[in-house]
């Protein structure tokens, strides 16, 4: 594989939740004119790499997850001209634009499955001609069921099974024909879309693609064909992935990868804190509360298996939150305890990625109607996550979710006046890594406390964050002139850190 692009060392992502972020035309759904509105403000903000949630015709019952036809844009978002437009004018603020790719199944209303359904001799999808564990009646005139991936209206596209089974006769090899035509599917589909500019693409459960495969060899084999093409092709284009496992994903083809709730602990140890309706979440503190009671050290585990493994060959991705789970300011963590959060974040030897509206600290609101793909998921409701962005005091008259009512919500207009705010801190912090080479994803890292508060080092720079409430003190050497923080103080060998506070030292 050739090396990753250079320009993804330096990216700060943005996620944009497209329904959600900037209304253009006053239907109360966001839309692609509506973010090339706003690239001044991300301009500001310093973020120079955005990612679009899927805006390809959908009938959005998986807010967009469920698509219909990967060659044009819904409606409600506007058009490909609309996107190469975007592309065009966040390229002239130095902002790249990544698009999601659904790569695993499509809506049951994709033209794609309604043949399938039609077409017994048609494998695109996975079919059994008995009913199996998960497997859903036909639709259509095809005797039989198919295999969803999630959701019942989101048929798995068949691109095989990694081992035989004479029990289920319906397993097809990954070199059959229907899982070869699906594998030139997303080659075809990418070259469409970089054709008008995009950087590449945030893939969608990456890691599904091939049924039974526990070792993800032949995952792997088929990402890497993937990969193999893009170098030769779109070789400054890069491939994120929803994998949560970049000590196998980027081995796999992929430039980068999230650490994500889903995986393991070690997401959900720093960030989470309980606010879930998933049973499997076992309650637990979390590092960044107020309590203080959490830790570090499942999260530095896993990060530091995964950098031995892929050294500077991709890059790991850490989110403030996403578009499925609790925000950054959720539950008793308020946009003031935030601010060591987006410290670390945005200091830590990760590409930072930023969720709309989590760098002014907005709330993750409960309660609200299911929508969108909410209601399948048995009471896990995502919408709390994925609220109106509040760009002034002043809601707008039509929302596509009820936005947030608190009276102290936060607003970009203000908090860019006010340069004590949260917003003002993620924008010090964005033009502080971007100016030195210290604290750049690839840059190394010193640990010097991993409790309460967590000291490292990054070259001629210290960090300190104690997110609880307590003071917390560290015996470290001196760290430097105080460069940016509060409550942090040094005297007798020692780092005193109030509660809530955050700092970077520079010698």
């Amino acid at each position: 594989m050739a090396d990753t692009p250079a320009w993804l060392a330096d990216a700060v992502l943005y996620q944009i939740y497209p329904q959600s972020f900037a209304d253009s035309n006053g239907d109360g759904i966001g839309d692609l004119n509506g973010i090339e509105s706003k690239l001044d403000y991300l301009a500001w903000l310093g973020v120079n790499t955005v990612w679009l949630n899927p805006c390809f015709v959908s009938p959005m019952r998986d807010a967009g997850y469920d698509v219909a036809d990967y060659f044009a844009i819904d409606p409600r978002y506007g058009t490909r001209d609309d996107l190469a437009k975007l592309v065009d004018s966040a390229g002239r603020r130095g902002i790249r634009v990544l698009l999601d790719l659904v790569a695993g199944h499509t809506s049951d209303q994709h033209p794609w499955f309604t043949h399938s359904a039609n077409d017994p001799s048609d494998h695109r999808y996975i079919w059994s001609d008995r009913q199996a564990e998960k497997f859903e009646p036909s639709p259509g005139t095809r005797p039989g069921y198919y295999l969803p991936n999630f959701f019942a209206v989101q048929p798995a596209l068949n691109f095989g099974y990694a081992r035989s089974d004479d029990a289920e006769p319906w397993r097809q090899p990954v070199d059959a024909a229907g899982p070869r035509r699906n594998r030139q599917a997303l080659r075809d589909i990418m070259d469409y879309w970089l054709a008008t500019g995009v950087a590449g693409f945030r893939v969608d459960m990456a890691s599904s693609l091939i049924k039974d495969d526990a070792g993800k060899a032949e995952t792997a084999k088929l990402w890497r064909e993937v990969r193999g093409w893009l170098d030769e092709r779109h070789p400054d284009a890069v491939l994120l992935s929803e994998w949560a496992q970049p000590q196998v994903s980027v081995p796999a083809g992929f430039h980068g990868d999230f650490l994500l709730h889903f995986n393991g602990q070690a997401y959900r140890s720093l960030f989470n804190n309980g606010i879930t309706n998933d049973p499997t979440w076992r309650p637990r503190p979390c590092f960044f509360d107020p309590a203080g009671a959490g830790s570090v050290s499942e999260f530095l585990a896993e990060w530091a298996t995964a950098v031995s493994v892929i050294g500077h060959s991709g890059h790991i991705v850490l989110p403030t939150a996403n578009h499925d789970y609790p925000r950054l300011v959720a539950g008793v963590r308020d946009a003031d305890q935030a601010r060591a959060a987006m410290t670390f974040l945005l200091t830590w030897p990760t590409l930072p990625a930023i969720y709309y509206g989590d760098e002014i600290g907005m709330q993750f609101v409960p309660g609200l109607p299911d929508y969108e793909g909410s209601e399948l998921l048995q009471g896990h409701n995502r919408a709390g996550s994925r609220t109106p962005m509040q760009w002034d005091r002043e809601n707008p008259a039509v929302t596509y979710l009820p936005p947030d009512s608190s009276p102290i919500r936060p607003n970009v207009a203000d908090a860019q006046a006010d340069p004590a705010s949260l917003l003002s801190l993620v924008r010090e912090l964005i033009t502080l890594r971007k100016a030195h080479p210290d604290l750049e994803a690839n840059s190394p890292v010193a640990i010097l406390n991993p409790g309460y508060p967590f000291v490292y080092r990054r070259g001629s720079f210290v960090i300190a964050v104690n997110p609880g409430y307590s003071p917390a003190s560290a015996d470290i050497p001196p760290p430097g002139e105080l460069a940016l923080g509060r409550g942090a103080s040094y005297d007798a060998g020692a780092l005193r850190m109030a509660g809530f506070s955050y700092a970077i030292f520079q010698s």
